[in-house]
C-alpha cells in the first residue's frame, strides 16, 4: 500500500494504481479504476479548469503507458473563489431538464455525446453524482486536487475495502426488512425510520445485495413508500458543496421535511424552496412537497482528509470529505437523475436535493427478530473493527494504522476541545481558520 504523498512528489504511482484496478462504475474515491483499459483503446479524459493540471497529466500519461490513445478536454468551470452561502443550491437545485443545465457534479452533455459519437472506447468524467447508462465505458473522475490524488485514500486496498462495505452492508441488507433504524449525532440529529419490506422488494444498484460502495444507503431510495415514518430533527453546520452555516435544524416527520430553522442564509433559501414545492406533488412522494427525506449515506473509506483549501470550489467542498468513513450525509429532495427528475425538469418544477452532514453519528440497527447491530459507533464504523476485516488488512501492515481514520472532523465540544456554543455562532470561521 503507498504512503501519502506531499510536496513535488510523483503523482504517476497513484495514476497507475487507478488506471490497473477493475472498473465498476462508481465515484468513490477508492473503488474508481479503469483496469480494463487495453492497448489501442481510445480514452476521452475531460476535466475543467478547477482540476489541478498536474492530476491531468499524470492519469493521461498512465493510461498512454499502457497502450492506449487518450485525448483530454478541459472546460471551463469559472474562476475559483471561496464558497458563499447559496453555491449547494447552484449545484444541486433546478427547474428545468438536466441536459439544459447539467449540475456541478455530473458530465457535460456535450461531452458525453462527444464519446458517444466518435466511439471512444471510454470516457473518463465527472465529479461524483450517479453515471448515466452509456454504450461504451464511463467511469468517474473526482481528484480535483494534488492532495486527493496522492493520498492514502486513493490507493486503499480495494479488497481490504470492498471487505469493509461489505461487512456494514450485510445486516442492512440481509436483516433489516421490518427492522427499525435510529441515527443520532451530538450535533442534535436524531431520526428514526421503518425498512419497511416493500423496499427490499425491488433491489436496484442503489439499494440491493450488492453495496453501494462507499455510499452505504442506510435508508431506502425514491420512490418512498406509502408507509414511511421517518420522523425526528436532521442538525448540522456543513453541507456538500456551501460555505459552512450556523446549525441548521431540519424537522421531518412522516418523511417529508416540515419546517427548516436557524442556517442562516442557507436556511432562508431552504425555506423558500420549501414553500415553492409545498402543493406539488411529485411521483416518487406520497405526499406534496419537494423535500422528503431518503438519502441518509454512510462513507466507508477511512483514509479520506478534508481539503487544505477548503474554502475554494477547487477543494471539492465538504462532498470529497463525506467518502470518508463513518460521515453520514443526508439528502433531502429528489433522488439525482431519477425519473422524479426527469418529470420535474420537463415541466419546469423545481427539483434536486439539498444536505447536511453529520460528523459524529451513531447509528442502530434494531431488528424484525430484536436483534442489534450498531452501524456507527460516534463516527467510527464498526465495520473496520470486524475481525476478518483486521485478518485482510493484517496482509498490508498493523491493522491498527490500516484501518485507522488519517483525519477526523475537528468539532469544538465533541472531537476537539472547546465549546460547541462558540462554534455554532461561526462555523466557517473556525473551519476555515484550521
Amino acid at each position: 500500500m503507498c504512503d501519502g504523498a506531499g510536496g513535488g512528489e510523483s503523482l504517476l504511482p497513484y495514476a497507475r494504481y487507478i488506471v490497473s484496478e477493475p472498473e465498476i462504475r462508481r465515484t468513490a474515491a477508492g473503488f474508481i479504476g479503469y483496469g480494463r483499459t487495453r492497448p489501442g483503446d481510445r480514452v476521452l479524459l475531460a476535466a475543467d479548469t478547477h482540476f489541478d493540471p498536474e492530476v491531468v497529466e499524470a492519469t493521461a500519461k498512465a493510461f498512454r503507458e499502457r497502450g492506449a490513445r487518450v485525448d483530454v478536454i478541459v472546460t471551463d468551470a469559472g474562476p475559483d473563489r471561496e464558497f458563499d452561502d447559496l453555491d449547494e443550491l447552484r449545484a444541486a437545485i433546478r427547474r428545468r431538464p438536466w441536459r439544459e443545465e447539467p449540475r456541478r457534479w455530473e458530465g457535460i452533455p456535450w461531452v458525453q455525446e462527444l464519446a458517444a459519437r466518435e466511439g471512444y472506447d471510454l470516457l473518463v468524467h465527472g465529479k461524483g453524482g450517479g453515471i448515466p447508462p452509456t454504450k461504451h465505458r464511463y467511469e468517474a473522475f473526482p481528484w480535483l486536487r494534488k492532495e486527493h490524488f496522492a493520498s492514502r485514500a486513493t490507493v486503499f486496498p480495494r479488497d481490504l475495502h470492498t471487505l469493509v462495505n461489505e461487512r456494514a452492508w450485510r445486516p442492512i441488507w440481509e436483516e433489516g426488512p421490518g427492522g427499525r433504524m435510529h441515527l443520532t449525532d451530538p450535533e442534535g440529529t436524531e431520526v428514526t425510520w421503518d425498512m419497511w419490506p416493500e423496499y427490499f422488494d425491488h433491489p436496484s444498484a442503489m439499494f440491493g445485495p450488492v453495496p453501494r460502495w462507499n455510499h452505504l444507503m442506510s435508508h431506502p431510495p425514491t420512490p418512498i413508500s406509502e408507509r414511511e415514518s421517518a420522523s425526528g430533527t436532521v442538525r448540522g453546520t456543513t453541507n456538500h458543496f456551501g460555505r459552512p452555516f450556523v446549525p441548521i435544524t431540519v424537522t421531518v416527520e412522516k418523511g417529508r421535511v416540515e419546517h427548516v430553522e436557524g442556517g442562516g442564509v442557507y436556511g432562508d433559501a431552504w425555506r423558500e424552496l420549501l414553500a415553492e414545492a409545498r402543493d406539488i406533488t411529485y411521483p416518487c412522494f406520497p405526499r406534496p412537497g419537494l423535500f422528503w427525506l431518503w438519502e441518509i449515506a454512510i462513507g466507508t473509506n477511512p483514509k479520506i482528509v478534508r481539503a487544505s483549501n477548503i474554502r475554494y470550489l477547487s477543494s471539492g467542498g465538504f462532498e470529497w470529505e463525506r467518502r470518508r468513513s463513518g460521515i453520514v450525509h443526508l439528502g433531502m429532495g429528489t433522488q439525482w437523475r431519477g425519473p422524479e427528475e426527469k418529470w420535474a425538469g420537463e415541466n419546469h418544477l423545481v427539483y434536486g436535493h439539498l444536505h447536511v452532514h453529520c460528523m459524529a453519528a451513531t447509528l442502530v440497527l434494531e431488528t424484525a427478530k430484536g436483534k442489534s447491530y450498531t452501524i456507527l459507533d460516534k463516527g467510527r464504523l464498526t465495520s473496520l473493527d470486524d475481525g476478518e476485516v483486521r485478518d485482510c488488512a493484517a496482509k498490508y501492515g498493523d491493522p491498527d494504522r490500516v484501518l485507522a481514520e488519517d483525519w477526523v472532523p475537528p468539532i469544538p465540544g465533541i472531537t476537539v476541545p472547546g465549546a460547541y456554543e462558540d462554534y455554532a455562532k461561526d462555523p466557517a470561521g473556525f473551519i476555515y481558520s484550521r
